[in-house]
């Protein structure tokens, strides 16, 4: 009989927030182990849970759920984004502007394809967020990953961005507040990378799904709301700033420069026809969601639960002798660097692999977000302080005694 093998075009393609550690961790937890997974940013495992007016939103009109909607999604929840645009300062937003999707990721992917040809290059953060390095080669593009500085807070280099712009690159991608740095940008920085798309007729690509989760003041700034003549795709949802990661349900802002982009518009038109519909009970809970009180305020508050968790984290990680970590101004992650005269470390999931099976706790290597060094981690600061502190401390206990 012959082999029957995986498309070639998945060959550069990976995902290692569920790779091969989390298969290791999944073999624990057969055996009867319990592993503290702060690998991947899941608020109800956590017992951060979707608000109840949200749940019984979506209970409530369940029976208006059984069959397909319109593509794009329900209008109601698209005019609730759009309102939601008003707020924020992204103008000229229509109905016909909003796709709703299985999270963002599908639409991310969705975008990538009615974009890209062959070759064509898109610009991703280093670190990033690997879902779009992905998509972007799964859909036959070429990611180009432009530098971080974490000596500038984790900022993007708006040189080293200049110098790998080609003929070939379609689009920028800016995650903000970023995964995994917790950086929120400034308005400076905005304006800066909008203007290198204007000069270059590039796409801008901003995803926001943490543009509410914010600490010591911070204030988030949404791309699309510092220019109209720049073509902007704006990526939002459910999954962190209320908690529903389970319910799949996202959405995209087509804004800016749309007249220049009217048969890309129709590809991504296509693509959304295709699938028919995104999962209709979770587009029940988007008009509520938008429209109702704002519990994460009260969680990233000074006193909230995340506020403290998150200083918790990252005041215990830098007590680390031979570690360090800027302090996140946003999102849920912390990005530590190993001092690599302490820790020469070769191959960093093999340290996390290590970790692991030692101490039952699962991170994320830092080369899965497509930075150069094996020095840096990621770190979720979703459980509660106590667990925290239990985790940093064996952690610490970990490293001194670590030796590749």
């Amino acid at each position: 009989m012959q082999n029957y093998y995986k498309s070639a075009k998945l060959d550069n393609v990976c995902y290692e927030i569920r790779g091969v550690v989390m298969r290791e961790a999944r073999r624990l937890e057969e055996e009867g182990h319990r592993v503290l997974k702060l690998n991947i940013g899941n608020p109800a495992v956590f017992d951060l849970n979707v608000p109840e007016e949200i749940q019984q939103d979506v209970i409530y009109n369940m029976h208006q759920a059984q069959g397909y909607v319109e593509s794009k999604g329900l209008f109601s929840a698209r005019k609730a984004v759009m309102h939601y645009c008003q707020q924020r300062g992204i103008d000229k937003v229509d109905i016909d502007d909003i796709f709703l999707g299985n999270g963002v990721s599908e639409l991310i992917v969705m975008t990538m394809q009615a974009m890209l040809n062959t070759g064509d290059e898109v610009l991703i953060p280093a670190p990033d967020y690997p879902l779009w390095t992905a998509a972007v080669t799964l859909s036959s593009g070429k990611p180009v990953h432009y530098h971080c500085d974490e000596e500038q807070n984790w900022f993007p280099d708006i040189d080293d961005i200049r110098k790998k712009i080609t003929r070939r690159t379609r689009a920028i991608v800016l995650i903000n507040p970023n995964n995994p740095t917790g950086a929120v940008y400034s308005q400076e920085l905005l304006e800066q990378v909008i203007e290198l798309a204007r000069k270059h007729n590039l796409i801008v690509l901003s995803d926001e799904i943490y543009d509410k989760i914010l600490y010591d003041g911070t204030q988030h700034i949404p791309t699309a709301s510092l220019a109209d003549d720049v073509l902007f795709f704006t990526y939002n949802g459910l999954s962190k700033n209320y908690r529903a990661a389970g319910y799949r349900s996202g959405w995209m802002i087509v804004s800016g420069a749309k007249h220049l982009a009217t048969d890309l518009i129709e590809g991504i038109d296509m693509l959304s026809n295709m699938r028919l519909c995104a999962n209709v009970p979770a587009q029940l809970a988007i008009q509520t969601a938008l429209g109702g009180y704002q519990s994460i305020d009260d969680l990233v508050a000074p006193g909230g639960r995340l506020f403290e968790q998150r200083d918790t984290a990252w005041r215990m990680l830098n007590d680390i002798p031979g570690v360090s970590c800027v302090k996140p101004q946003g999102a849920l992650y912390l990005f530590p660097k190993l001092d690599p005269k302490k820790f020469p470390i070769a191959n960093d999931e093999k340290l996390v692999l290590d970790l692991l099976l030692q101490e039952k706790i699962l991170l994320v290597q830092g080369s899965a977000f497509n930075v150069d060094d094996k020095q840096h981690l990621r770190v979720v600061f979703l459980p509660r302080k106590d667990t925290l502190e239990d985790a940093m401390g064996r952690l610490g206990n970990f490293l001194s005694k670590y030796n590749q």
